[in-house]
């Protein structure tokens, strides 16, 4: 144990060859699917590093630890928080997410999240695979990033949204602003990325094999004054994904707090609308339908803060082909 906010399970594998998600899923009871989340977070080491796939084999006699977050009680955290509902039917719910909400409940945000609402909204018709700390989250995108999200209500439909994220074969496009005019104006960023070794908070591009593979597809939509309006597509879902990638080629997003330092000259204008939040927007978001096999696409529009944002930075205020894309 480490004090009542988590539980720590401790041992050695018995015998080896299976995957880590399976093997630690066995051992402890929960899904595979929360032992991948705790894999995600940091959560689960092996052998006394921090491990990063849940696809690895780890051989009989390694040793293990994971640290398990304590729950809230999922039916004393439902809020009456406003969603913006993009799509709802029995099985899933599309959110389009303002920037600012916390998707749910972690240390310093023990309520007012997404989770809190969903749970109002849904009348705690979730999907319990994510823990009844964040029933039906299938996938989240940072508190400080607006844009599409969709949620499991059932257990049927978490299990083949997973599907779909770890095979890659959903649509997922951002919006952006970056400091600086990436060159060339479009192409493909690989990296693994993982937990930084300097900073447990911050995600960073690692060697292939201690990070997760990731993959990300941008385009320069439009040139600004001294920024870009840029669209990324993940091929890859990783933490921080489209925050790190253009970082490690020299265009970080503009008001990004962590990843990026805003140029000098443009600070002034972020101070003056109130900009302070990462200029990313999830924007696009397409997948089968887990349980009916239909098609479904969604798209969100540049939120206003973005909007204002990139109308200030057209070039001489006139740049037709920004204001096309917004």
């Amino acid at each position: 144990m480490r004090g009542a906010e988590e539980i720590v399970i401790a041992g050695f594998f018995q015998t080896g060859g299976l995957r880590l998600d399976r093997a630690l899923a066995d051992i402890s009871g929960l899904s595979r699917e929360r032992i991948k989340a705790l894999i995600e977070e940091g959560r689960v080491e092996v052998a006394g590093r921090v491990a990063t796939q849940a696809s690895s084999r780890p051989a009989a006699g390694l040793a293990y630890a994971f640290r398990v977050p304590a729950a809230a009680p999922a039916q004393a955290v439902a809020q009456d928080i406003p969603l913006a509902v993009v799509y709802e039917d029995a099985d899933l719910i599309v959110i389009d997410k303002p920037a600012g909400l916390v998707v749910h409940p972690a240390a310093g945000n023990p309520d007012g999240t997404l989770v809190n609402a969903l749970l109002h909204h849904c009348r705690g018709q979730l999907s319990g695979i994510g823990g009844v700390a964040r029933p039906g989250i299938v996938h989240r995108i940072d508190k400080d990033t607006s844009g599409l999200l969709v949620v499991a209500k059932t257990d049927a439909a978490h299990e083949g949204l997973a599907r779909q994220f770890a095979d890659h074969s959903i649509t997922r496009a951002y919006r952006c602003v970056t400091a600086g005019r990436p060159l060339p104006p479009a192409g493909t960023i690989c990296g693994a990325i993982g937990r930084s070794s300097h900073d447990r908070k911050k995600m960073a591009l690692v060697e292939e094999g201690r990070g997760k593979h990731a993959v990300t597809h941008y385009r320069t939509l439009a040139p600004l004054d001294e920024a870009a309006l840029v669209e990324c597509r993940l091929e890859t879902g990783r933490t921080h994904q489209v925050r790190v990638h253009l970082a490690s080629i020299g265009h970080a997003l503009l008001g990004d707090p962590v990843y990026g330092r805003t140029p000098s000259r443009l600070r002034p204008l972020l101070s003056r609308l109130g900009f302070r939040r990462q200029a990313l927007h999830a924007a696009e978001l397409g997948f089968l339908h887990p349980v009916g096999g239909q098609p479904l696409h969604f798209a969100s529009p540049t939120p206003v803060d973005m909007r204002e944002l990139i109308v200030e930075l057209c070039v001489e205020g006139r740049n037709a082909v920004a204001m096309s894309k917004l």
